[in-house]
C-alpha cells in the first residue's frame, strides 16, 4: 500500500511494548510470564451464568448507548452512597480504556496540554497525542508519590486535563488521602478537569481507597470490571462525572463503540454483588511473597495496591536487563514503556504461585550474576 494513505497521527504512536512481549510469549516454550496485567483467576461462575442466561433470553442486540438501565442504576446508587453530588451521571463504556478514549476525545483540542504522572499507564500519552494534545510529564521519582508542588508548577494556561491513576499501573503505589485531596483541590483551583482512573480500586492492601471525587465534584471517574472480576476480555467499564461531560461522552460513543457488549452488561449486574475480599487477600499474599523474596537484591517501593512491582534494574538499563530476562524465558516489561526513564522494569504478580516462584528464581539469579560484557 502507499505510505501516503496513512494519517499523520499513526506516526505519533508506536505499538505497545506490552503487546510485543505478549506476542513473544506465544513464541517461547513454557515461558515464565510475569508481564501482562491479566488476573490469574477465572470469572466467577455466577457471572458466567448470568451472561449465558442473557444470551438465552435474547439480549444479543444493541443496547441504548448509555448502557442498560438496570446496570446504570445499580452503579448510580453505589456512587450516590459515596458521592452525594447532585450533578453526577453514569455511562457504561467498552472497558475502562473505552471510557478513557471517550473522555480525552470529549475534552482535548489540538494544542491542549494534559498532565501525566511519570511512570504512567502506557495508553495515556499515546491517546493524548492522537487527540492532538500535548503530554506534560510530572516526575514522581524516587518513591512514585505525587508531589503537589510539582503538579502546580506544571499547570499552564493551556492545561486541560490531569490524568490520575491510583492504585497505579505500573508502580502499584496508592496515593494517600492527603495527597488525593491536594490533587483534587489543585485541579479545582485552576479549573482543570481531573480524570481519575480507578480500575484497580478494589486492590488496596493497606487502608481504604480514596477517590479525588470525594473532594472535587467536577472529577470524572473511570472504573471497570476487568481487574476485580477477571473480565478482561469482556470489555465492560463505566464512567461517572458531571452530567454535561457524560452527555458528550455518550454522544461520541454513539459514533465509536456504539454501546458496551450487551450480554456483558447483563452479567455486570451480577458481578457487582460478587465479594472480592478473598481475591484481594490472595493478591496481598502474592505481593508479600514477591517483595520478601526480592528485597535483598532489588530496590523498589512496596506497592500498596494493584498487582505490579516496579523495581530498579540491578545493572544496565531496562532494555538490557529485560533482554537478559527473556533469554532466561522470563517475560517482564521494560520500565521505559511506562516512563521517560530507562531505570526500572515492571513485574505483574497476577499469576499463579508456581509462575511467581519460577520468576523469583530467575530474577535472583540475574541480580547475583549479571551477564559478562
Amino acid at each position: 500500500m502507499r505510505e501516503s494513505w496513512l494519517a499523520h497521527r499513526t506516526q505519533q504512536i508506536q505499538a505497545s511494548g506490552i503487546r510485543r512481549v505478549f506476542e513473544l510469549a506465544r513464541e517461547l516454550k513454557n515461558p515464565v510470564n510475569l508481564s501482562i496485567g491479566q488476573p490469574d483467576f477465572d470469572v466467577p461462575t455466577p457471572v458466567k451464568q448470568a451472561a449465558i442466561a442473557a444470551i438465552l433470553a435474547g439480549h444479543n442486540g444493541y443496547t441504548v448507548t448509555q448502557g442498560i438501565a438496570e446496570l446504570r442504576e445499580k452503579i448510580r446508587e453505589r456512587v450516590r452512597q459515596q458521592l452525594p453530588h447532585a450533578d453526577r451521571e453514569v455511562l457504561i463504556t467498552s472497558g475502562t480504556s473505552g471510557g478513557l478514549v471517550l473522555a480525552v476525545l470529549a475534552t482535548v483540542d489540538a494544542g491542549d496540554e494534559v498532565i501525566i504522572f511519570d511512570p504512567f499507564f502506557v495508553m495515556y500519552p499515546h491517546l493524548v497525542r492522537l487527540a492532538g494534545g500535548v503530554p506534560v510529564f510530572v516526575d514522581t521519582s524516587p518513591d512514585f508519590q505525587i508531589d503537589p508542588d510539582r503538579l502546580r508548577q506544571a499547570i499552564t494556561p493551556r492545561t486541560k486535563l490531569i490524568l490520575f491513576n491510583s492504585p497505579a499501573n505500573p508502580t502499584g503505589v496508592v496515593a494517600s488521602r492527603d495527597r488525593v485531596r491536594a490533587i483534587a483541590e489543585i485541579a479545582d483551583r485552576f479549573g482543570v478537569l481531573l480524570v481519575s482512573d480507578e480500575v484497580y480500586r478494589v486492590f488496596c492492601y493497606e487502608g481504604e481507597f480514596t477517590s479525588p471525587a470525594q473532594f472535587n465534584e467536577q472529577v470524572l471517574v473511570l472504573g471497570g470490571f476487568s481487574k476485580a472480576y477477571g473480565m478482561t476480555g469482556w470489555r465492560l467499564g463505566y464512567a461517572h462525572g458531571p452530567k454535561r461531560l457524560i452527555e458528550e461522552m455518550a454522544k461520541l460513543q454513539q459514533f465509536t463503540f456504539v454501546c458496551a457488549p450487551s450480554i456483558v452488561q447483563h452479567a455486570g449486574i451480577t458481578a457487582l454483588d460478587w465479594d472480592v475480599t478473598a481475591t484481594v487477600a490472595d493478591y496481598r499474599r502474592k505481593r508479600d511473597r514477591l517483595c520478601q523474596a526480592l528485597r535483598q537484591h532489588y530496590q523498589f517501593t512496596v506497592p500498596g495496591g494493584a498487582f505490579y512491582l516496579f523495581p530498579r534494574v540491578p545493572w544496565g538499563n531496562d532494555e538490557e536487563f529485560v533482554a537478559a530476562c527473556i533469554r532466561e524465558q522470563l517475560l517482564v516489561i521494560p520500565g521505559s514503556v511506562f516512563s521517560q526513564r530507562h531505570t526500572h522494569f515492571r513485574i505483574s504478580y497476577a499469576a499463579d504461585d508456581q509462575t511467581i516462584e519460577r520468576g523469583v528464581e530467575i530474577l535472583l539469579r540475574l541480580a547475583c550474576s549479571p551477564p559478562s560484557p
